[in-house]
């Protein structure tokens, strides 16, 4: 058990992001360096062997002026009392070959002889076009030789096939001892080297990031205040960290909306609940005749029919936030839509005294699912009404909207309005304006969150004007044509004020 933690743990380890960075580094510095190696060797090979033809090409110019080839023989023109220039003479002879122009060698030293003579369509071809070569061949043993082969002339004019070489062993030899004895030996320090700088700065790099998932870990319920302060680098990381918390503070209000959610819920259930209770308990202990029992049955039926109201309400909206609520697309002309549902409203509105009007242009098509636009209307104007005191008005504008594409839905009343503080929550589930003026007015809080989902399903926009005691504006736009019906529909988003 022990060997297989122990194996388990260095397998994490390896699968550490610190790892495998510092991992990354040492690896692409080992191949950078082995580059550059190879890169050096063959420069200094190239440059080793440029000096080898340099002097390659003073030798040849010198045996020519030591060469001469008389009546087709070979004459090598020396001071043998001189031993530097004999010397001379015997180093050039010493890799080198003369033949005639129809490939007959004349004279060759033995060292060429183990390279091998030229053959003669290659000595013809470097006579008939009067080239030079300078090529690299090896003899039988491998070792290389640099030959420079070309035409020279006799007395008599005639052209002559001569080569001579120079060996390269040495050159290839001081190049593999330079890179085995120096470069690579230094190789295994240097990324020892850099995997050491590359562990550090991995560790550097990621130091953020634990800091994040030490955060993390901590972040409770009770604990999402917590933030992680930016590094200044304005880098990726700072970007990482800035996302992380946003993160947080949504998460931070998702958690307050859920607590206030309940809260609002168990209020709003508890109500009827305890009204039902309070009509049994009545009926139970001080009811004595049927019209008593009938009259406490009513009013728990009633206190029912509320809870079914609520309970429904909150089934369809969360359907429709989870995306369980289809939607039934199709064109519709919204300003038929919106008289319908103003003609309904009509004598709520008379029996509280406040005038209701409609401005319905034409051209107002969108692809819209009718029913949940019915519902839209309706709770926009079913608050309108409620909001608006005796002698107020409420006006309904249907049209195309100033901008094209688009169709305008606009509820305007003249009611008690909305404060600024109140203005961003409006939308909320169970939340309601808290005021003297709507301390009577009896309702769920749920009208606004059906809105605004509604709203969003659609790709639409919603915007909200009010002042306090001066009334409230409800200004929805719609998307015309196919792209509306064609878009899937969405969680609902915060509609903007």
């Amino acid at each position: 058990m022990r060997a297989l933690r122990t194996v388990w743990t260095r397998m994490g380890f390896l699968r550490s992001l610190r790892f495998r960075l510092t991992l990354s580094y040492v690896l692409f510095f080992t191949v950078l360096l082995v580059a550059v190696g190879l890169l050096f060797r063959r420069t200094l090979q190239l440059e080793m062997d440029g000096d080898t033809r340099a002097t390659l090409e003073e030798e040849w110019a010198a045996a020519k002026g030591y060469l001469h080839i008389e009546k087709g023989h070979p004459v090598w023109v020396v001071d043998t009392s001189d031993p530097e220039e004999t010397y001379i003479v015997e180093h050039l002879k010493h890799v080198y070959m003369l033949a005639d122009a129809g490939g007959k060698v004349l004279e060759s030293s033995q060292t060429y002889d183990s390279i091998g003579v030229d053959s003669p369509r290659d000595i013809q071809r470097i006579l008939r076009n009067s080239t030079q070569e300078v090529r690299v061949r090896h003899d039988a043993d491998g070792v290389p030789y640099m030959i420079r082969a070309g035409a020279i002339r006799g007395q008599r004019g005639n052209l002559y096939f001569f080569a001579m070489g120079r060996s390269i062993e040495a050159n290839q030899r001081t190049v593999d001892n330079f890179m085995r004895s120096y470069y690579f030996l230094m190789l295994p320090g240097a990324i020892f080297v850099t995997g050491l700088l590359g562990w550090l700065l991995a560790g550097r790099a990621i130091r953020p990031l634990n800091l994040v998932a030490a955060t993390a870990q901590e972040i409770t319920g009770s604990k999402l205040s917590l933030r992680i302060p930016r590094r200044g680098a304005n880098d990726e990381l700072d970007n990482l960290i800035d996302s992380f918390n946003r993160m947080t503070a949504r998460l931070s209000r998702s958690f307050d909306q859920i607590r206030q959610f309940s809260t609002d819920v168990s209020h709003e259930l508890r109500t009827p609940l305890t009204a039902i209770r309070g009509q049994l308990e009545v009926a139970l202990f001080t009811a004595e005749r049927p019209e008593q029992f009938r009259d406490a049955m009513a009013n728990a039926l009633e206190d029912v029919e509320n809870l079914s109201s609520i309970v429904r309400a909150l089934l369809l909206l969360s359907q429709a936030e989870s995306g369980q609520l289809a939607l039934q697309k199709a064109a519709l002309d919204l300003h038929k839509v919106a008289a319908d549902v103003v003609d309904q409203f009509q004598i709520p509105a008379e029996e509280k005294g406040v005038k209701l009007t409609a401005t319905l242009e034409p051209g107002a098509t969108a692809m819209v699912d009718r029913t949940q636009m019915e519902r839209l209307l309706s709770n926009l104007l079913s608050n309108a009404v409620k909001y608006t005191p005796e002698g107020g008005t409420v006006s309904v504008r249907v049209g195309p909207d100033e901008i094209h594409g688009w169709v305008r839905l606009v509820v305007d009343d003249t009611g008690v309005g909305i404060p600024q503080e109140n203005l961003p929550h409006i939308f909320d589930r169970f939340y309601r304006v808290r005021s003297v003026e709507t301390r009577q007015i009896q309702g769920l809080g749920l009208g606004l969150s059906f809105v605004a989902w509604i709203v969003s399903a659609h790709q639409g926009t919603i915007q909200t004007v009010s002042n306090e005691g001066k009334g409230s504006c409800f200004t929805v736009r719609l998307p015309m044509g196919m792209a509306a019906a064609l878009e899937p529909a969405v969680e609902p988003a915060s509609a903007s004020l």
